[in-house]
């Protein structure tokens, strides 16, 4: 089973230096092939490429804007049919990787690195906290997916079939569910995530406790109003794809 582990960057360079040697030791434990992809803004604002040729990690420039457009650039350049999808600040510690493996194989369709299920951990503060549990709750409902941890930044550590790539596609281009722009600064993950479970509604997603880490080198990119403001769009997507998905059903019958 080979697996395409996809990182999205925006000025790592610095912290891609520690990461992919882990990375591929960790990707080394698990004895299958694989390959990984560093998604670098559309002009390369630091020397990324230079580190992505000195570790062997495949480079890409993302072709559409914003964490939308990175995502579905790393989803469409990867050769395989399995995915693990990291941050690459360092907030999302390789050496998770195996366990992550172990539950996809065990039966899971995604698995999710989790901060809140036993032996899991965050280092956000108390506020951030806070408002991802009421955010997760929310989702929770939304999507039907009872995980713990369906709000995580990026994708921690999830494991999924080709099929995401399609679900991708319609989230980048589907025009019902565009209320708001979709390759703004809205999360598309739980869009991704609740498009899976319409299209398979016996989807299995498993979690596995995770340490989320404050990042290795540079500033977070995150801002509380953007943050915030992020979220509020992608519970509206979420919305206008339920209310999308029982329109289309109902005109099939």
């Amino acid at each position: 089973m080979a697996i395409s582990a996809v990182l999205l960057a925006y000025k790592e360079a610095e912290n891609l230096k520690v990461l992919l040697p882990k990375i591929k030791q960790q990707l080394d434990k698990i004895g299958e092939e694989y390959e990984i992809i560093i998604v670098d803004t559309m002009k390369s604002l630091d020397d990324t490429p230079a580190v992505c040729k000195k570790f062997g990690a495949r480079y890409v420039n993302q072709r559409l804007p914003h964490f939308g457009g990175a995502f579905r650039t790393g989803i469409k350049a990867a050769r395989y049919d399995k995915f693990l999808i990291m941050d690459s600040d360092g907030s999302h510690n390789p050496i998770y990787i195996p366990d992550i493996y172990k539950k996809f194989v065990s039966g899971a369709d995604v698995v999710i690195g989790s901060r809140y299920v036993k032996g899991g951990k965050t280092n956000d503060s108390k506020v951030s906290i806070i408002m991802s549990h009421i955010l997760n709750f929310v989702f929770r409902i939304i999507t039907g997916i009872k995980a713990k941890d369906i709000s995580t930044e990026g994708v921690v550590g999830r494991l999924g079939h080709r099929a995401v790539e399609l679900v991708v596609d319609a989230v980048i281009l589907d025009e019902p569910t565009a209320f708001l722009d979709p390759l703004t600064e809205a999360d598309i993950l739980q869009e991704v995530l609740l498009k899976m479970k319409i299209n398979n509604r016996k989807l299995v997603v498993k979690e596995t406790p995770i340490v989320f880490e404050k990042r290795l080198y540079g500033e977070s990119k995150r801002q509380l109003f953007k943050f915030i403001l992020g979220y509020v769009k992608t519970l509206f997507m979420l919305i206008g794809v339920r209310i999308n998905a029982s329109f289309n059903k109902n005109r099939q019958k």
